[in-house]
């Protein structure tokens, strides 16, 4: 048992006026019930560093069913762990139990067949001796990792376990309701100091068990203008090639979290430098300049509307890689028909509707850009289910604010009004169709 770090609410910087109404209370509630109810992870992380947190998650000891019982707008999601989403209208506060890893021993018998089936490493016989111990190494390593990213979230746990299980140690950081202090199991106080990502274990076997946590290490990096411990790049150099073990939808949406972030391209080129983004996606390692600056584009428009609430779709973020590489002439013109063939950018495989609703932006570029247009035109785009999308990618890749312009404030104006002052004349209205009388059948001859 580890005995904990714990700063009290004097001698640290976090206040609740600095947490979501919502989440603080949930928080109280699970108190109130004698639950033990902490922030936990990237919000408490976010706080000390005085940045405004994008999700206020929560553990508790309470178990999943017990959650639901204390909130009627509760649901529960989940097959491998499940979790407690509760909802304040469009916002999502999530509330986790507590959990802890599973040893080897405790895993399930079938596991353990599967373990025994797994193939040995090939190796040259003629390889030297400290190159066949380390493939032997890798190998155990791999089965004692195998299946874990299924059963390993299963199992409910106490607060000291459930930060040992976590990825690195900015990010298992407690806030106590209870007492407002701050625990720390795994160091992470002092790495927040010192501005470094430092894996919770050994970063190799933390990686072979979900090698997701490559990506977020350096995107971390990034975001926060933090170091990456020598470890754990050591670990990203040898086990680069697991990532291809994830499933895609997760690393996919490990990109759109870096599109949306404001540091994209300072991301990126971290996972270029540690080779991580070849293994990834090849056609971005090796993009031409126009991706770089889609990206940096996306970049800019994110710092500056950092406040307001989020309008970048998955299909604006799937543009701003898309369709530079999708470029025929000029810059702003674009091709659907390359577009299309390009749904898949090595691991990153874009969701159909996410394309379809790309292909619809893209196709009203031309339109928004064309300001000579007549007013009838113009009128008939305002009613377009893309506009708004349309809009915000002109607006991160267009470079024509006068026309971003004038759409805001052609949408500001009522249509009759907008009409009257485009012609100088009252609006077309539609004459009223006359209903025609049902005619009676005449009686037949007699």
């Amino acid at each position: 048992m580890v005995e904990p770090t714990i700063v009290p609410r004097s001698a640290h910087a976090i206040s609740r006026r600095d947490i979501d109404p919502d989440a603080l209370k949930v928080l109280y509630r699970l108190h109130e019930h004698h639950y033990a109810a902490y922030l936990v992870g990237g919000s408490v992380r976010d706080l000390l560093l005085r940045r405004r947190p994008k999700d206020f998650d929560i553990g508790t000891s309470a178990h999943p069913h017990q959650v639901k019982k204390l909130f009627r707008n509760c649901w529960i999601i989940g097959r491998r762990f499940r979790l407690a989403h509760i909802k304040f209208g469009p916002k999502t506060i999530e509330v986790a139990t507590f959990r802890r890893q599973v040893d080897a021993a405790e895993l399930p018998p079938e596991v353990d067949a599967e373990i025994e089936a797994t193939p040995e490493p090939i190796v040259d016989p003629d390889a030297p001796p400290a190159e066949v111990k380390e493939a032997a190494a890798t190998h155990a390593a791999k089965v004692r990792a195998h299946d874990r990213l299924i059963h390993r979230d299963n199992t409910f746990g106490t607060p000291e376990e459930d930060a040992f299980r976590r990825d690195f140690t900015i990010n298992a950081l407690f806030y106590d309701i209870g007492s407002f202090s701050i625990i720390d199991y795994v160091g992470g106080l002092d790495d927040l100091d010192a501005r470094v990502i430092r894996s919770i274990g050994d970063p190799e076997v933390r990686f072979l068990e979900d090698p997701v946590r490559m990506l977020r290490a350096v995107v971390l990096a990034a975001r926060l203008d933090f170091r990456i411990d020598e470890p754990v790049l050591e670990a990203i150099d040898r086990q680069r090639h697991e990532i291809a073990r994830s499933a895609p939808s997760r690393v996919l949406e490990e990109f759109y979290k870096i599109l949306r972030s404001g540091s994209a391209e300072t991301s990126l080129r971290m996972l270029q430098e540690t080779k991580l983004l070849h293994a990834i996606a090849p056609e971005l390692d090796e993009a031409p300049d126009s991706v770089w600056e889609s990206v940096a584009a996306l970049d800019r428009y994110r710092r500056q509307f950092a406040g307001v609430p989020e309008t970048l779709t998955n299909g604006i973020l799937a543009g701003t890689l898309l369709a530079p590489l999708g470029l025929v002439g000029r810059r702003q013109r674009f091709a659907a028909d390359a577009l299309e063939r390009r749904v898949e950018l090595g691991m990153l495989a874009f969701a159909r509707r996410d394309v379809e609703r790309l292909h619809q932006i893209l196709a009203l570029q031309p339109r928004l850009v064309d300001l000579r247009a007549p007013f009838r035109v113009q009128r008939g785009l305002l009613h377009r289910h893309v506009l708004d999308e349309a809009l915000t990618f002109l607006e991160v890749h267009g470079n024509r604010p006068d026309a971003v312009a004038h759409w805001r404030e052609l949408r500001a104006q009522p249509v009759a009004a907008a009409a009257v002052h485009d012609s100088g004349a009252p609006p077309f209205r539609r004459r009223r169709r006359r209903r025609r009388r049902r005619r009676t059948p005449s009686a037949a001859p007699e």
